[in-house]
């Protein structure tokens, strides 16, 4: 679960002591979907300052860049062939980042962008949306204990940008932190997305640096409109996750159509256009 979802509404943390130092300090939790900068285009690392990644740099999230500790984690297997989904309020087209910090990283300090690795372990684009939420297929990397997964996703339907921060701690597969490893690119490769009945189905390019998965993508129930169960392959232990900081705006009643020739309507916080 991303920082913003956590300590939003919805996510159940917003009683806990970082969550209402975040709000203290400054982060419009209320619209917790909406951390999106406009006309990134790529240039994240020139646009988004170091120390300010969880906000994307904007001042109404700056409690979310707080170097704590104490921020809500999601327990994962290292290396373990998983499933992230993200939760979409607006369907938009684009490409999903995910990266991963290094083993370095110290969440006592704010994070920065030489926190995070050049290559993303988990790249897609316009991936599958069903059940309100995108479903990303990947490998997670080989990393041990208290990481963090940064998500960037780069809107191909408009010139929005979006950004999340998810805290995450990483085991072996025998429940251990004290897995080390340094991820490589390798070579990138295209899972084969799952359909929703269970077997195979068409759909758009995922790539991964961290091989192709070995093991059956995590099993899915729905536990409410803001959380996920996921049971990894193998008899892996249930998790809950929303990986969130997803598209802007609660859905807005439809304007009247008046009369006359056809007209545009725009959603700036959504950055969708709706035509009649």
């Amino acid at each position: 679960m991303s920082r913003a979802a956590a300590c939003g509404p919805e996510g159940g943390q917003a009683d806990a002591a970082v969550c209402q130092a975040a709000v203290e300090a400054g982060a419009a939790l209320r619209e917790w979907d909406n951390i999106r900068v406009f006309g990134v285009d790529g240039r994240d690392r020139e646009r988004i300052p170091d120390g300010e990644l969880c906000s994307g740099g904007l001042s109404a999230y700056r409690g979310l860049d707080l170097a704590r500790s104490d921020w809500p984690t999601t327990e994962l297997t290292a290396g373990a062939a998983f499933t992230f989904r993200y939760r979409a309020t607006i369907p938009h087209k684009g490409t999903f980042r995910l990266y991963i910090t290094r083993d370095s990283y110290d969440p006592a300090r704010r994070l920065t962008w030489a926190d995070l690795e050049t290559v993303p372990f988990l790249r897609a684009t316009d991936p599958p949306l069903r059940e309100g939420a995108y479903q990303l297929r990947g490998r997670l990397p080989d990393r041990s204990g208290r990481h963090l997964v940064y998500t960037v996703w780069q809107n191909s339907d408009s010139r929005d940008t979006y950004y999340s921060c998810s805290d995450v701690v990483l085991r072996a597969a025998d429940g251990s932190t004290d897995r080390a490893g340094t991820p490589s690119p390798g070579t990138v490769d295209e899972p084969t997305p799952v359909a929703a009945s269970g077997g195979v189905a068409d759909g758009p390019r995922t790539e991964s640096g961290f091989g192709s998965p070995g093991v059956p993508v995590a099993a899915v129930t729905d536990l409410g409109a803001d959380h996920w169960r996921l049971v990894g392959g193998g008899g892996a232990a249930a998790i809950t996750l929303l990986l969130a900081v997803v598209v802007a705006a609660r859905a807005r009643r439809r304007p009247a159509v008046p009369a006359g020739p056809p007209c545009e309507v725009r959603n700036h916080r959504a950055g969708r256009r709706r035509e009649w």
